[in-house]
């Protein structure tokens, strides 16, 4: 596998979303709040765009998957806002990509964080996944 020439440190992609009242952090678990923009949506907006940055650059049979996610959602947004986010690989250390992200609406930017990311072979993760299913089953 040649991940190396296709993904480089410096790729960026941005992707926007205009907030629903899916995107709500009532629709998120977040108690009462049904006009502002949920935390855990962020971080999935992020995560998608990351995913949107790398996979399709991937050879056949291969995705990149999340380890570790930190993220700093610092100021609201309400329905019917875009929210932009910028992912950028930051560096590619040990076959490890870190992105960081960035999160705007229209009044400036909102959320910030760092993500890890790595490059797997679809077809080993999921054997890997049942192995570990299976060799669960068999202590039990």
């Amino acid at each position: 596998m040649t991940v190396k020439n296709q993904l480089q440190e410096g790729m960026t992609l941005t992707i926007q979303k205009k907030v629903t009242i899916d995107d709500t952090a009532l629709h998120y678990g977040s108690g009462k709040i049904e006009n502002l923009f949920a935390t855990p949506r962020l971080v999935a907006l992020m995560i998608e765009a990351s995913t949107q940055l790398m996979d399709p650059v991937l050879p056949e049979g291969y995705i990149s998957v999340g380890h570790h996610v930190e993220v700093d959602h610092f100021k609201p947004s309400l329905i019917g806002s875009t929210i932009t986010i910028e992912i950028t690989i930051q560096k590619i250390e040990n076959e490890k990509y870190l992105l960081h992200m960035k999160a705007y609406d229209e009044y400036g930017q909102v959320g910030k964080g760092k993500h890890t990311r790595s490059v797997v072979n679809y077809s080993s993760l999921i054997d890997r996944a049942q192995t570990r299913e299976r060799e669960s089953q068999l202590e039990r």
